[in-house]
């Protein structure tokens, strides 16, 4: 499921804004080593929005703190604005910003005072932060609270300080580490607003989250990593596009045991690609589309199984990720059953 690079040719090094080949990160644990990201190679283009996708562990901030040189890259090679990562670390940190899944703001001083330090560290003069600061402070809809302390924000005001904190001194590359967790659905859809328009002026944005409609709405392209390895990359209409024949189907029933038997039921059904444990519920995937309904709702009559609920939905990059290794990408990855009625890793 790998779409061609961003760009080939002589050109490459002039519109590829970050290019990674081969990346690997290992950590000691009890005396053993674990390898956190295991050979990933991916290019993004300048002005694009690219989001890294996978379950907890997969190795996402893993890869960006190697990208953003908080982290020794093992193996492997980067560079970010035709700077290499490794070599140059402190070159490439002009060329970025990074908000953290905490934030970085002092909670005591103001929005405005937060911005004036950050690009003062930067070596901001007077005059161009006279200039900057309130050009933050309007992009990202904070001037009617710059001059309220940071511990006053709402979860949705701080997050978008986060993001002016990131870009004060104009990178050429954004990197957002989980930009809306804790955000209800009206902030975080006004902080995508925020990132696509830095995008559209030529900013360069890496993300990683945990939503998945949130990687569907706002990025360009996106790879889904499993166990520190890419498992998909492409554009997200694309991927699904990949695995539109499947539909899949939502079951709710009264209780485990009801979910037990409905599964042993559906797990020996012909026509199921796959039987996946969802919380208190089962998703059936279906190839060929919803004509096998009836079919499931059969099997579980016949199985004495009383139907709670259920649901269709469109294809979604949890179906995706569910193609691509078996397992579901929501809620740190659930068992397959499998078309056996056997649960796989």
């Amino acid at each position: 499921m790998t779409l061609p690079a961003v760009t080939t040719g002589d050109d490459r090094s002039a519109r590829v804004t970050i290019d990674a080949e081969g990346l690997e990160k290992r950590f000691s644990s009890r005396g053993r080593t674990v390898t956190a990201v295991a050979g990933l190679s991916f290019a993004v283009g300048r002005g694009e929005i690219f989001g890294l996708l996978g379950p907890n562990g997969a190795g996402k901030t893993t890869t960006m703190r190697m990208l953003t040189t908080l982290l020794p890259i093992d193996a492997g090679r980067a560079t970010i604005a035709g700077v290499d990562v490794a070599a140059r670390p402190a070159e490439v940190r002009w060329h970025l910003g990074y908000v953290s899944q905490a934030g970085g703001a002092d909670q005591l001083a103001t929005g405005r005072e937060n911005l004036a330090l950050q690009g003062a560290l930067y070596g901001m003069g007077r005059s161009e932060l006279v200039r900057r600061v309130p050009e933050l402070l309007g992009l990202l809809d904070l001037e009617a609270i710059a001059d309220r302390r940071v511990k006053t924000y709402s979860g949705g005001q701080r997050r978008r300080l986060d993001v002016a904190l990131g870009i004060v001194h104009d990178p050429e590359v954004l990197f957002l580490d989980e930009p809306s967790t804790g955000l209800d659905p009206q902030n975080r859809a006004n902080l995508w607003d925020h990132v696509r328009a830095l995008a559209a002026q030529g900013t360069t944005v890496v993300l990683t989250t945990h939503y998945l409609e949130e990687a569907d709405a706002l990025c360009d392209r996106v790879v889904i990593v499993d166990g520190g390895r890419i498992v998909a990359e492409g554009r997200p209409a694309d991927l699904k596009a990949a695995v539109a024949t499947t539909t899949s189907i939502t079951l709710g029933f009264h209780g485990p045991a009801e979910t037990a038997r409905a599964a042993e039921a559906l797990g020996h059904l012909a026509g199921l690609s796959d039987v996946v444990l969802d919380g208190g519920s089962l998703r059936v995937h279906a190839e060929g589309g919803s004509g096998v309904l009836p079919e499931v709702l059969r099997a579980l009559d016949a199985a004495r199984v009383d139907v709670a609920s259920l649901a269709l939905a469109e294809v979604s990059l949890d179906d995706v990720f569910l193609a691509a290794t078996g397992r579901s990408l929501r809620d740190g990855a659930a068992p397959s059953i499998g078309p056996m009625g056997k649960a796989s890793a």
